[in-house]
């Protein structure tokens, strides 16, 4: 805050000199000058104002309340109302003080959180996610996916709707998962074929369960149907789930994705 000031110079102080000595702007001097907050008690011959030391006085009480966090028009209030409550006006400004500082501390948090999630990808112990996503599940799974894929978008989108998921979030998440494996494996033995109605809906919902991590475009899609089916690790899970089913998905996704005028062929991340 500023400090009391003596003005010694019988013709009073210009606005640069109150400027450098309180540490205010021109502009803002002359602004309370404009609203009637401080006013400089002289003028020179030539219409430039100056600053007595009772202005000064005044001018240090507005910095002082400013610097606390009150209103203009509130500090002016306590300077020329004799029955201003200047007591109950500073309480008020704490209480609003304290509000601020919890809501900074709640977005801190929440920063945390989302730098966490970008770093991290999953916000869960490795007990939490044995418990959610089953003994089997690798908890270096995200970190392995983070080195590959967290200079892209989806990463960042990602990790976004993570950071917002707790446990009980990513169960739903992992139950939608659980139970559309379920259905696809129906789905293969009960010998349904890619591009017919049945198919189709699963392919529609494959699509809204893996948007649960991501937007995916009908492109992407058949370019995550293709690494189904190429990649190592996934052809395993998807065929241990039922024997052929990373190949059905794959035919499946792209005979839909013909239905909306895709050519699986040319699709690509977009």
């Amino acid at each position: 805050m500023g400090t009391m000031l003596d003005c010694t110079d019988a013709d009073g102080l210009t606005v640069g000199q109150v400027s450098a000595r309180l540490g205010v702007t021109v502009r803002a001097l002359h602004h309370w000058d404009e609203i009637g907050l401080a006013r400089p008690s002289l003028r020179t011959a030539a219409g430039y104002r100056l600053y007595t030391a009772g202005d000064l006085e005044r001018l240090h009480r507005v910095v002082v309340y400013r610097e606390l966090g009150l209103a203009l028009d509130r500090i002016q209030s306590i300077l020329d109302e004799s029955t201003a409550d200047v007591l109950g006006a500073l309480r008020a400004q704490r209480t609003q003080v304290a509000e601020r500082l919890e809501r900074l501390q709640q977005l801190g948090a929440g920063l945390d959180r989302m730098i966490d999630a970008h770093e991290r990808g999953l916000l869960l112990s490795a007990e939490q996610q044995a418990a959610i996503f089953g003994p089997q599940w690798n908890p270096d799974r995200h970190a392995q996916a983070r080195q590959r894929y967290g200079g892209t978008t989806q990463w960042q989108q990602y990790a976004e709707r993570s950071a917002a998921r707790g446990p009980e979030e990513w169960q739903a998440v992992a139950d939608a998962v659980a139970d559309l494996e379920r259905a696809l494996a129906d789905a293969v033995d009960a010998g349904v074929t890619p591009g017919s109605p049945e198919a189709n809906q699963l392919v529609e919902r494959h699509r809204e369960v893996f948007a649960s991590y991501f937007p995916l475009s009908r492109q992407m899609q058949v370019c995550l149907g293709r690494t189904f089916e190429a990649d190592p690790g996934f052809a395993a899970h998807y065929d241990g789930i039922r024997a052929g089913l990373a190949t059905w998905l794959r035919q499946s996704i792209d005979a839909s994705a013909r239905a909306h005028g895709i050519d699986p062929d040319t699709a690509t991340w977009q």
